[in-house]
C-alpha cells in the first residue's frame, strides 16, 4: 500500500463532541479508527465554543415534560422517535460517559450535587455546566483521551474532499451494476503535503459541524462550512429541513472584524436572569411574547431585529444588574471578552446583535446515527436526527452530539464482523485522487471575492426574515456561482482554501433550494411573505 493510501475499520471526520465519543466507543471495543480533523489540534471545533452548557435532569424533571419543550420550541416539527430517544437515553449516557467515566468538571456544590440553570424555552432548570466554558472542558478531556488510545490515528490538517461510494468511484462492473451504493471511506486533502489521501474504510461517519460560516455574521468557527452536507449530497445521501438555520440573538456586537466569528454572549446570562432593552432603555420582550426573554431562539432573534429595524440602531442591550450572582466569577470568558471591548457587565449593558449559529437541518439520520447511503452515518450538527424539528431548544445540542456519537459507535461496533470488511475486490477497485487541473490559476483575491458575495447572499437574501423575491434572487446568484466554480475546480490543483469554498457555495446553495421551496412559515423558516 502506498503512502497515500490507508485503511481502516471506522473512519470519522470531524473531532467534536459528537466525532470524539463515536472515536472512543470504537476505539474500547477493539476497532481501528481514523480520526480527521481539518485544524492543527482536536479542539478546535464548535464544541469548544460552546458556553452554557448541556442538557441533564432536574430531580422533579420527567423526560416528558424535556419532551414537551423539544417539541414547543421546534415548533411541533420534530421527529418524536428521536425526541423521546434523546429525553429518555440522553441522561443516562451523560451520566454513564460524562459524569462516572471522564468526571467533566460541571459546576456542584458538593459532590453529587449539581448546580443546574435554566434556559430559554425550558420548563425548569435542567442544564449541567462549568462556568461559561462548558464546551472546552468537555474538549480538554476527550482530547486527552484520544490522544492516549492506540486504537486511534488522529490526523490533523485533513480536510475530507469527497466520500467515496461503490457506485461512484468504484472501477468493477459488479459495483457499477450494483442497486446498492455504499460509502467506502473518503479522499482527503493533507494540508502538510499538498496532497490527497484515499481512506479506504468499512464504515464512515461524518460529524462535520454546521454551516455558520456560510453568512456574513456567525458564532461558528472557521471550518463551520457544511462540509459534510455537501459531500453527502453529491454521494446520494438524503438531506432533510436544511431551511431551518437558528440565529443566535445575543452574539457580542463589537470587538470582530467584518466576516470574523462573532463571540458567543451564552443564553444562560438571561436564564440567570438578565433581559433584553433598546437604545432607549425599554426592556421590549414582554411585548413580543409571554416568556419574555427566555422565550425560544427564533422568536427573541425577530423581535431584536424588529427594534433595530424600527430604532435603526446597529444593536440592542443586555442588561445584567437583574442577575444574582458575581458576573464576573459566573461567567468569566464572556465578562473578560466585554472588558476588552470597553464594557463592565457589572455595570454596563451588553451590547449585542444576532448571528448565524446553529443548522437545524442536515443529513437525514436514524436513532444509530445510519444515512440512507450504506456504511455512512452522520452525528452532531452536520445530521438531522429530527430532534429539533424547526428551531433548536437550548443545550440540546451537546446532548444530541453525544448521544449520537455514542449510539452510531455501538452501532458501527455490533456491525463489524469478518463478512463486514470490505472484500479485497471492492479494496482494489477502488482508484487513488486523479488530480483534476493544472492551471496555476488561484488568486486569494478571487477567492476573498466569492466567499463575500456567499456571505453577503445569505445573510440579505436567506437571513433571519424571507421572501420568496429574495431567494429567488439568492438562488439565481448562487446557482451561477456554483457553476462557475465547479468549473474552476475541474481545472486548478486543490489547496484548502479551494475545498472549502467548493464545499461553502454548494451548501448555501442547497440551503437557499429548500429554503425557496419551503413557503410555510416555521421556526427558523420565516417567510415575510
Amino acid at each position: 500500500m502506498n503512502d497515500y493510501r490507508l485503511q481502516s475499520d471506522a473512519l470519522i471526520i470531524g473531532s467534536g463532541i459528537a466525532g470524539a465519543v463515536a472515536a472512543l466507543t470504537l476505539a474500547e471495543k477493539g476497532l481501528d479508527v481514523i480520526l480527521i480533523t481539518a485544524s492543527d489540534t482536536i479542539a478546535n471545533g464548535n464544541t469548544a465554543l460552546a458556553q452554557g452548557g448541556i442538557v441533564y435532569r432536574n430531580e422533579n424533571d420527567d423526560p416528558r415534560i424535556l419532551e414537551k419543550d423539544i417539541k414547543t420550541a421546534g415548533w411541533e416539527h420534530n421527529y418524536g422517535k428521536a425526541v423521546r430517544y434523546l429525553c429518555r437515553k440522553g441522561p443516562e449516557v451523560l451520566q454513564k460517559i460524562f459524569l462516572d467515566k471522564y468526571e467533566i468538571p460541571f459546576n456542584q456544590r458538593k459532590p453529587g450535587d449539581w448546580y443546574l440553570t435554566k434556559e430559554g424555552g425550558h420548563s425548569l432548570p435542567r442544564i449541567l455546566y462549568c462556568d461559561d466554558h462548558t464546551g472546552r472542558n468537555i474538549m480538554d478531556v476527550l482530547s486527552e483521551a484520544l490522544e492516549a488510545n492506540d486504537n486511534i490515528r488522529v490526523l490533523t490538517r485533513r480536510t475530507a474532499v469527497d466520500l467515496l461510494t461503490t457506485q461512484h468511484h468504484a472501477k468493477h462492473l459488479d459495483f457499477k451494476y450494483s442497486l446498492s451504493n455504499q460509502c467506502v471511506g473518503a479522499y482527503v486533502f493533507n494540508e502538510k503535503t499538498g496532497t490527497v489521501e484515499t481512506i479506504v474504510s468499512n464504515f464512515t461517519l461524518l460529524a462535520t459541524g454546521g454551516i455558520g460560516q456560510i453568512y456574513l455574521h456567525t458564532t461558528n468557527t472557521p471550518g463551520s462550512i457544511g462540509s459534510g452536507l455537501a459531500m453527502a449530497s453529491r454521494a446520494g445521501a438524503q438531506l432533510m429541513n436544511c431551511e431551518y438555520v437558528q440565529f443566535h440573538p445575543t452574539a457580542l456586537f463589537g470587538g470582530a472584524k467584518r466576516g470574523e466569528k462573532r463571540f458567543l454572549v451564552s443564553e444562560a446570562v438571561r436564564g440567570e436572569g438578565a433581559f433584553l432593552i433598546n437604545g432607549k432603555g425599554d426592556a421590549f420582550m414582554p411585548r413580543y411574547d409571554s416568556r419574555a426573554d427566555l422565550a425560544p431562539r427564533d422568536i427573541v432573534t425577530r423581535a431584536i431585529m424588529d427594534e433595530m429595524l424600527h430604532s435603526g440602531d446597529d444593536c440592542v442591550y443586555l442588561d445584567v444588574s437583574k442577575v444574582k450572582h458575581d458576573v464576573a466569577k459566573r461567567f468569566p470568558t464572556i465578562y473578560d471578552r466585554c472588558q476588552k471591548i470597553g464594557v463592565d457587565m457589572k455595570c454596563d449593558p451588553v451590547p449585542v446583535v444576532p448571528a448565524a449559529h446553529y443548522f437545524c437541518g442536515g443529513v437525514l439520520a436514524d436513532n444509530n446515527g445510519r444515512t440512507t447511503l450504506d456504511r455512512l452515518y452522520a452525528a452532531g450538527e452536520c445530521s438531522c436526527t429530527g430532534v429539533h424539528g424547526a428551531n433548536r431548544l437550548a443545550s440540546t445540542s451537546l446532548l444530541e452530539g453525544l448521544l449520537w456519537g455514542y449510539s452510531a459507535g455501538e452501532d458501527i461496533a455490533k456491525r463489524t464482523s469478518p463478512r463486514s470488511k470490505l472484500s479485497r475486490k471492492l479494496n482494489d477497485s477502488i482508484p487513488d485522487w486523479v488530480p483534476h487541473g493544472d492551471k496555476q490559476n488561484e488568486d486569494p483575491a478571487l477567492v476573498a471575492q466569492d466567499w463575500a458575495n456567499i456571505r453577503n447572499t445569505m445573510w440579505n437574501y436567506v437571513g433571519v426574515s424571507r421572501t420568496k423575491h429574495r431567494l429567488t434572487r439568492a438562488f439565481t446568484d448562487l446557482r451561477k456561482l456554483t457553476k462557475d466554480l465547479q468549473d474552476f475546480y475541474k481545472q486548478t490543483p486543490l489547496s484548502k482554501p479551494i475545498i472549502d469554498l467548493f464545499h461553502g457555495s454548494q451548501t448555501a446553495y442547497i440551503i437557499t433550494l429548500a429554503a425557496l421551496r419551503n413557503k410555510e412559515t416555521k421556526g427558523c423558516h420565516y417567510r415575510v411573505d
